[in-house]
């Protein structure tokens, strides 16, 4: 019996070319698009998420800023300066829980690495450990400011693979343990933070303490860093921000409603606004593609209710001489399956096909925005197991609208079919 039924739908198929290639080809070009808009945003989303990683860190920043209004007898566009009492304050009892490794840096002095007879330029800033993670300082070679420099003073340094490469052009990595003038002090190279030739950071970093003792002998800090473990929404964030805000505003007189007394980089939010905003990208893509995929549906249903309806007088016949009205609708729908499962898989292969496509050409170009070159598209691909849902979906789609108009045909009563023309 399905033997007969597969003979049958592939005469069908044979008999009537025009009308199966045009519905096989609403439904490949259905799912094609879809798999295709899926990959390509796919590839944006990878492509934002990959370009923002140098900059979005699980991390909180706090500097000061200058003030909007003014309060308690200060002029507005005052300067604030944090200082060792909001670092004290962040890093105790009040926050035991919520706030995690909390960093402090602070200078920009200017000074000129030299190496023998090769120089470089650049600025310092003391730093304390934990800085690298916050601000996504990737090491190159050796390592970054610890503890023991920092309780001991150490003149060590971590300057930018740009200055190594400036140092020693033949052999960058030989810096590392030399010793470097850096204006008129020695430090020995401890690590090498990694810089291509468009990054336009300069920066050398000393222990935080070393940078006090020889260049700043004032409590003024320029930023406070820390993680966070407990706030997990846009919201949570927000009421965290107002409530650490309020009493570094209090110490510093700034007005409780200015938002431009301190600057807050809040690194988990930038995070969650991404996963957001990737979320809704990715809804938005589904519901073209599966709009697209409706006009397939669409297509599938209208051909085979003109389908019936030129079968008519063969379903007569059928019924006259004893076929069943299930038989009637099982071969419909099957026919209907058949359509869309074929060609439903060739547009899941042109789809895969055509994101591969997209990965070798566009996801290999670039665009230079500043110093910085963007990827357009990064692996814009789509898992097979999404491919294969969406061409499920498709197939169950394609049957459902196949069964009203073999429903009917089923229902057709022999004798009217017989005068059917």
């Amino acid at each position: 019996m399905r033997i007969e039924i597969i003979h049958e739908i592939a005469s069908s198929l044979r008999n009537n070319k025009l009308r199966t290639a045009l519905t096989g080809f609403a439904v490949s070009w259905g799912i094609f698009l879809l798999v295709t808009l899926l990959g390509a945003g796919n590839g944006l989303m990878n492509s934002f998420a990959g370009n923002m990683q140098n900059y979005i860190s699980q991390s909180i920043e706090v500097e000061g800023w200058r003030t909007s209004k003014p309060y308690k007898g200060y002029k507005e566009n005052r300067i604030i300066e944090l200082d060792q009492k909001d670092v004290d304050y962040t890093d105790g009892p009040t926050w035991e829980g919520i706030i995690g490794d909390v960093s402090v840096s602070t200078g920009s002095t200017s000074a000129d690495l030299a190496l023998g007879d090769k120089t470089a330029n650049g600025w310092l800033r003391g730093v304390m450990p934990g800085f690298e993670e916050h601000n996504k300082i990737q090491m190159s070679s050796g390592r970054f400011i610890n503890r023991e420099d920092l309780e001991q003073r150490r003149k060590v340094i971590v300057i930018a693979s740009s200055h190594a490469r400036e140092l020693i052009p033949g052999n960058p990595d030989a810096v590392l343990g030399a010793w470097i003038a850096a204006g008129k002090i020695a430090y020995r190279v401890v690590g090498i933070y990694h810089t291509d030739e468009s990054d336009f950071r300069r920066g050398c970093y000393i222990p935080y303490t070393t940078y006090k003792g020889i260049y700043d002998h004032s409590d003024k800090i320029d930023n406070i860093s820390f993680t966070v473990d407990g706030p997990t929404t846009l919201q949570d964030h927000q009421a965290f921000e107002d409530a650490y805000t309020s009493v570094l505003k209090r110490n510093h007189d700034i007005a409780p409603d200015d938002s431009r007394g301190l600057w807050i980089n809040n690194g988990y939010t930038r995070n969650l606004q991404m996963s957001e905003g990737n979320r809704i990208l990715n809804i938005a893509l589904w519901i073209l593609g599966l709009l697209t995929l409706v006009s397939g549906i669409v297509g599938i249903s209208n051909i085979m209710l003109i389908t019936v309806k030129e079968r008519t007088h063969e379903f007569g016949i059928r019924k006259a001489i004893g076929a069943r009205p299930g038989a009637i609708l099982k071969l419909i729908i099957a026919e209907s399956i058949a359509i869309t499962a074929l060609f439903g898989y060739v547009g899941m292969f042109l789809g895969m096909v055509a994101c591969q496509i997209l990965d070798k050409t566009v996801g290999q170009s670039g665009v230079n925005i500043g110093m910085e070159e963007i990827h357009m598209l990064v692996n814009p691909t789509v898992g097979l197991d999404v491919a294969l849902e969406a061409t499920l979906l498709l197939i169950i789609a394609g049957t459902l609208a196949g069964a009203i108009p073999a429903w009917k045909a089923s229902r057709v009563k022999p004798i009217e079919a017989l005068r059917a023309d």
